[in-house]
């Protein structure tokens, strides 16, 4: 469960994140961390969050955005408010990390996705690139989909493509909720 400086780190990313105020802090209404990216990490799949925006301040280094296809790069004092909705997808580029305060509003799940993802890379069961397979991720885009969406397929495509492969990931004894990891 995320608390107040709480810190869970990605080893196949290098992205560190530390809880500055949770879900349980603020009523739900806010996320806030500060999450440290590694020099030339790796550039996330482009997503979304139908039901949260986003708010970004780099505290230092370089935060590469790509926002609608549209590539931005951010310094020390920069902004980018993400609205719902909106396809993103944000990393470091540059050869020192980057610092940067993120607040995700309303807080639902977000906390919990993180913790499990991070969780599943530090037990090795993700790829380099901290992405879990398919049957894994199948589970964890249904449970979370308020929270995050793949740019692509098409959400449509998800939701079929997903719920066939839901019992698949069952039968096979994952889940998407790991209480190991919430802890």
């Amino acid at each position: 469960m995320a608390y107040k400086n709480k810190v869970i780190e990605n080893p196949k990313t290098g992205q560190k994140i530390r809880f500055i105020q949770t879900g349980a802090d603020t009523g739900g209404e806010l996320l806030e961390m500060e999450s440290i990216l590694r020099p030339f990490s790796t550039e996330p799949k482009p997503h979304y969050h139908p039901a949260q925006r986003e708010d970004f301040l780099v505290i230092s280094g370089e935060l590469h955005v790509k926002l609608n296809g549209e590539l931005k790069v951010l310094h020390a004092g920069d902004t980018i408010h993400i609205a719902e909705n909106v396809v993103h997808s944000m990393w470091n580029n540059s050869n020192s990390q980057t610092i940067v305060n993120w607040k995700v509003q309303p807080a639902l799940q977000t906390e919990y996705l993180l913790e499990t993802t991070i969780g599943l890379a530090r037990d090795g069961k993700t790829n380099h690139e901290g992405m879990p397979n398919i049957l894994q991720t199948a589970l964890l885009l249904k449970k979370y989909s308020n929270e995050f969406r793949l740019a692509k397929p098409a959400f449509s495509v998800q939701i079929i493509l997903f719920s066939i492969l839901k019992p698949v990931a069952l039968i096979m004894g994952l889940k998407s909720v790991y209480a190991k990891y919430l802890d």
